[in-house]
């Protein structure tokens, strides 16, 4: 048979195609006999160790558990999905990974830490129809900082017309509702809504984000079409920064920004309760008092 070479030096897709070969061999296992280990096909197998094809988490993890491997894929599959990230992203991502502090404010979409699966894949797939799987796995592995033992603190700025774009449908609008709601009451998150009758705002040119860190200066990044700009200039921080301090003072209550959520959720996307019949305005606004 003639079998790919890689050069596991290449990149970290051709690196973990490299190892999960040589760990197959190892272990004296076909293709179709590590397959059927794992639960699914001898070619997707093949496909992965020839780079062919990105590999996912869960994935991963039942390679570890099959070849013994002591969680060496799992921690591989991280930088690979990270490696499908924009080339102009990549350096944010990394960032972003390693912050203690997050601000975000967004003015047109639900910031990607707290996108749920299908709101991103019905947003990467305007346009990233060959390789949306991928992409939104690589959004999905961002959001793994928030499962921390010790996440960083994320405060989230979203502008009212963020509830009302109606992304992937009603279904993909509600349940993504309702995973913001769900966050209400984190320790370590704030989030809020700047509401129309704001009026103008700092926010005005765009959306943008802030990352504070341990041992590493202050970080600006905002985006465009295709590229992003990542600065740590210390009069952009400054600036930046007020200006964040002024959008938060503008937005809602983290308690009325979650009545306004969960109003949207069941005005403008059905207004079915929830399978065990609570109200869920109501589930939000007793969580609030208790606080």
């Amino acid at each position: 048979m003639n079998i790919r070479k890689l050069d596991p030096s290449a990149s970290p897709l051709d690196y973990y195609g490299y190892e999960l070969r040589r760990a197959r061999e190892v272990a004296g296992l076909t293709l179709n006999q590590l397959g059927a280990i794992v639960f699914c096909t001898g070619s997707l197998i093949g496909q992965i160790e020839t780079a062919a094809k990105v590999p996912q988490r869960e994935f991963s993890e039942r390679v570890d558990a099959a070849l013994g491997t002591d969680g060496l894929f799992s921690r591989l599959v991280g930088l690979v999905l990270r490696s499908q990230l924009p080339s102009w992203f990549q350096p944010y991502a990394e960032m972003e990974a390693t912050a203690t502090y997050i601000s975000a404010y967004q003015c047109q979409l639900v910031f990607g830490l707290l996108q749920t699966e299908s709101y991103a894949r019905a947003v990467l797939g305007v346009e990233q129809t060959d390789r949306l799987d991928e992409m939104v796995a690589a959004r999905l592995e961002r959001q793994r900082i928030l499962a921390r033992e010790q996440p960083p603190v994320l405060w989230v700025v979203l502008d009212e017309s963020v509830l009302y774009r109606q992304v992937g449908g009603r279904q993909v609008m509600r349940e993504q509702l309702a995973h913001l709601l769900g966050l209400f009451g984190k320790p370590w998150m704030q989030l809020q809504v700047l509401p129309f009758s704001t009026g103008q705002h700092t926010g005005l040119m765009g959306s943008f984000n802030l990352l504070r860190f341990d041992d590493h200066a202050d970080l600006y990044y905002s985006e465009n079409y295709d590229s992003g700009h990542l600065t740590a200039n210390p009069q952009v921080i400054r600036e930046r920064s007020v200006g964040y301090a002024r959008l938060q003072a503008d937005a809602l209550s983290p308690r009325e920004s979650a009545a306004l959520i969960a109003r949207a959720m069941e005005e403008r996307y059905g207004d079915e309760p929830e399978p065990d019949g609570t109200d869920m305005a109501e589930v939000v606004l007793q969580r609030q008092q208790r606080r």
